[in-house]
């Protein structure tokens, strides 16, 4: 087997065990801070927004960071950095006393993890050109398949011996998943070190190459999806507790709906990303997000958890497919030597996605309701689309000299 897959399938592998780690417990703390005294329902709320942006506040800060450090000494001393420091934070997690405790693990989780930007780094920059696009498809299948494991069986450990525990278990599995890399992962000297001997003016000239058109609408594009797919997701167990007007078996429930979100967005990603090779990427990332839209509109109307789930379910798969795509295609026009600052840059832009979902989510929610939020997630869809829209717009203008050709803009 060639090197570059056998790098692929062992990150791939990886980023599941990785991803199950995190979501041993970490769906469940709107749960697990009532177990640390917040009981009032607009406290919980509150907490339960701030927990979730703050890790993707200092992420955002430091994935340009970690990104240009991996351009300079190698992607895989950024993956392993990021499992380690990891497994530590995770267990750690189920030691906390109270929810300040809580907050700081979670803002040294941003600053010191990011096992996601780290692996697509190392896989982008060690994957022949022509097949990124796959490559980055199929790793992506890993996040959401660790997604869907993770909250089920966490879930269940939780009801049996409590969400300490289910921490504690996380943070085991993530110290192997840091010694499997470690030890099976193989980096190409000569791509992790390529860029050291690079001048400034090549270095700043490469920089600003990046930001393209096409690469700073992308980046708008990531952040709107971001914030729409994920709006709703840390009130999922609060939306629960509320129609099930009870908290036993609620963890279970969560589990399954979140297991399932993310089972869709895994097979979108195996399924979806793979139309990127035969058709024009712009487009199919406008009727997806068209779509998807389309699908969400009702979910404020849905008082059935059943059919939220089938109907959400729905949507993540529509709308998994987006970010693979959109990784392809800013990656194929990228340097080698500055795919870590761009996926650095993407992750900084997401992750501001990431912060600013859960703490309009907890507004949204105080003010008027937890069902309140489901409204913004066609809304960011919609914008998302629109953006897409005026690139296609845009490239149609250029490549036909000004001249937009409405016949051929849509065809395939």
């Amino acid at each position: 087997m060639k090197h570059w897959k056998v790098n692929l399938y062992t990150v791939w592998f990886s980023q599941i065990l990785s991803i199950m780690s995190f979501n041993f417990g970490m769906p469940f703390l709107p749960f697990y801070i009532q177990q640390l005294g917040i009981t009032a329902p607009n406290d919980i709320k509150f907490y339960s927004g701030i927990l979730n942006a703050a890790p993707a506040v200092t992420m955002a800060i430091m994935c340009p960071i970690w990104g240009i450090i991996s351009d300079k000494y190698g992607r895989k001393l950024m993956l392993i950095r990021a499992m380690l420091f990891a497994s530590f934070i995770i267990g750690a997690t189920g030691m906390v006393t109270n929810v300040n405790q809580l907050i700081i693990l979670r803002l040294l989780q941003g600053v010191f993890t990011g096992t996601v930007t780290a692996a697509q780094i190392l896989v982008a920059a060690n994957t022949p050109k022509n097949r990124i696009s796959y490559a980055l498809g199929f790793l992506s299948s890993s996040t959401f398949i660790g997604q869907s494991i993770g909250p089920v069986i966490g879930g269940i450990v939780a009801e049996f011996v409590g969400y300490r525990v289910s921490f504690i278990i996380g943070g085991i599995l993530m110290f192997f998943d840091f010694l499997l890399v470690l030890f099976v992962v193989k980096e190409e000297k000569h791509v992790a070190k390529e860029n050291i001997n690079s001048t400034e003016k090549k270095e700043k000239t490469s920089i600003l190459s990046i930001f393209t058109v096409t690469a700073v609408s992308m980046l708008l594009v990531i952040l709107f999806i971001r914030i729409g797919r994920t709006v709703f997701n840390p009130y999922i167990p609060i939306y629960v507790q509320e129609v099930t007007a009870t908290t036993k078996g609620a963890s279970g429930i969560t589990g399954i709906i979140n297991g399932i979100l993310a089972l869709m967005t895994a097979m979108s990603g195996l399924i979806l990303s793979k139309l990127g090779d035969k058709y024009d990427k712009m487009k199919l990332l406008m009727i997806y997000l068209t779509l998807g839209m389309v699908f969400a509109i009702p979910l404020v109307y849905i008082n059935k958890l059943w059919l939220f789930t089938f109907i959400l379910g729905i949507v993540f798969f529509i709308t998994g497919g987006v970010e693979p795509m959109i990784m392809s295609i800013t990656t194929e026009d990228t340097p080698v030597d500055k795919r870590g600052l761009l996926f650095g840059i993407q992750g900084t832009v997401g992750n501001a996605g990431f912060a600013v979902a859960p703490l309009l989510g907890g507004v949204i929610s105080i003010k008027y309701s937890t069902n309140a939020i489901l409204i913004f997630i066609p809304i960011f869809l919609l914008i998302s689309a629109l953006v897409v829209l005026s690139i296609i717009v845009h490239n149609a203008r250029h490549n036909f000299h000004s001249s937009l050709n409405l016949k051929n803009m849509f065809k395939f």
